[in-house]
């Protein structure tokens, strides 16, 4: 009597469940070695001051301040400041901190120093093309604002 082939049929759906184990836990290596960001408890501890922050955010909205930052021609960040009138804000101290969101990870701190009314020039150039992340914080008259913008250097 000829044996019949679903005798195999438990062995090909082991087999079965094994290749997806197998590609499922490669593309686990694959996620846990070539994510770039950050990982940790930042997200947890702002949690815990949130009603702080929200105070500082409403504070800052109270200034009407407007902050752009670009990309000049020559690859290095500019901030422009104005007032809640529209007005160029003159004599800022502005610094801020550049990340790159995607790829290898880089960071730089750069310093701004006034080029014209309300505008504010960092003192380097971002070394590598793509987006970067310029967290950024300004004050002038004992008022101080943070501020996050994404900018891309071509």
């Amino acid at each position: 009597m000829k044996r019949s082939l679903w005798r195999f049929f438990p062995l090909a759906v082991v087999a079965g469940l094994g290749l997806v184990v197998l590609i499922n836990a490669g593309l686990v290596y694959a996620a846990l070695h070539s994510f770039p960001g950050k990982a940790g408890d930042e997200g947890f501890a702002l949690s815990n001051h949130y009603d702080a922050v929200l105070e500082r955010e409403q504070r800052e909205a109270s200034f009407g301040w407007t902050v752009i930052a670009r990309i000049n021609a020559a690859g290095r960040p500019e901030v422009t400041l104005t007032g809640r009138d529209g007005a160029p804000l003159r004599g800022a101290s502005v610094a801020a901190s550049a990340e790159r969101p995607l790829g290898d990870p880089e960071s730089h701190r750069l310093v701004f120093l006034e080029a014209a009314a309300g505008r504010y020039v960092a003192g380097e150039a971002l070394p590598t093309p793509g987006q970067w992340d310029l967290t950024l914080s300004a004050s002038l008259d004992g008022h101080e604002m943070a501020a996050t913008r994404r900018v891309i250097v071509h």
